[in-house]
């Protein structure tokens, strides 16, 4: 069959070395040897293997047995690819670095390449389409980018967000809407059309601000929960009485687990859905 599968645990021959493992289906498919060694050869020079082709599966490492099993999919130049969360069972570390190589490693081979995965991020790397699945249904499809930027459904904003997308009831009167006891701001565009009633908002936390600028202007007040520092972002959870938020920001901010603190949100960055989850706004 003209396809490859590489699992989320890695699965190679025991038996076999580095290069018998990555030239299998190969040899299966009857190919000459001299364009049996080339296939390998280049696979494993992709996936910085040719140091470690004599070797047998249980002289590598995690990753080093996952990138035979890739290596074996490559050589193979099947039509089809399906990669079934082929990262998840890696460290951070390999898991980061054969992320970075994953767009590079079927570019321009021809092949429809079907990934599943759970983590957003690998979704928004490798670009192309993607179909988010619910129950064993597709709820949205398109390309990653554009279910991104105007997710269908409150599930999709949920699955596109890392920190998880804020979400709140909100409620519609007239051009006005109102967020638990005391936040009340004016809607515009798309969310002043709505018919008047009850809204599940939902905002990224790179647009709640711990400072009012860049169009985040609606004042949110609540009291710290967690604080972290990742590189050179801050983020806050905190508790507004209504749930719990987080806010993401660029540089240092001082924030102290406990302390009553503002936020800012930036409402034209806002999505609105349904009570039943489908996009409203």
């Amino acid at each position: 069959r003209n396809i490859s599968l590489v699992h989320q645990f890695f699965i190679n021959y025991p038996h076999m070395t580095v290069f018998e493992n990555i030239a299998s289906p190969l040899k299966v498919a009857g190919m000459a040897k001299s364009e049996i060694e080339a296939r390998v050869e280049e696979a494993a020079a992709i996936l910085q293997l040719k140091p470690m082709l004599h070797r047998r599966p249980h002289e590598l490492s995690g990753g080093q047995q996952q990138r035979c099993a890739l290596a074996r999919a490559i050589a193979k130049e099947s039509r089809a690819v399906f990669l079934d969360e082929p990262l998840a069972n890696l460290d951070y570390k390999l898991r980061e670095e054969l992320r970075d190589q994953l767009p590079e490693l079927f570019a321009g081979r021809g092949a429809v390449v079907v990934y599943a995965t759970s983590e957003p991020e690998e979704a928004l790397l490798l670009g192309g389409k993607t179909a988010l699945m619910r129950d064993g249904r597709v709820t949205q499809f398109g390309p990653t980018a554009e279910i991104y930027r105007n997710p269908g459904n409150v599930d999709a904003a949920r699955v596109f967000s890392d920190p998880p997308i804020n979400t709140a009831e909100i409620t519609k009167q007239g051009s006005m809407a109102r967020l638990g006891a005391g936040v009340t701001w004016e809607l515009a565009g798309a969310a002043a059309g709505l018919a008047d009633g009850t809204y599940t908002i939902a905002i990224r936390p790179h647009h709640v601000l711990p400072v009012a600028k860049n169009g985040a202007h609606v004042q949110l007040s609540g009291q710290v929960q967690v604080t972290e520092l990742s590189g050179s972002e801050s983020s806050a959870h905190f508790d507004m009485g209504s749930g719990s938020w987080v806010s993401l920001a660029h540089g240092v901010h001082p924030y102290q687990v406990g302390e009553l603190h503002d936020f800012y949100m930036d409402p034209a960055q806002a999505y609105f859905f349904a009570p039943d989850g489908s996009r409203a706004a």
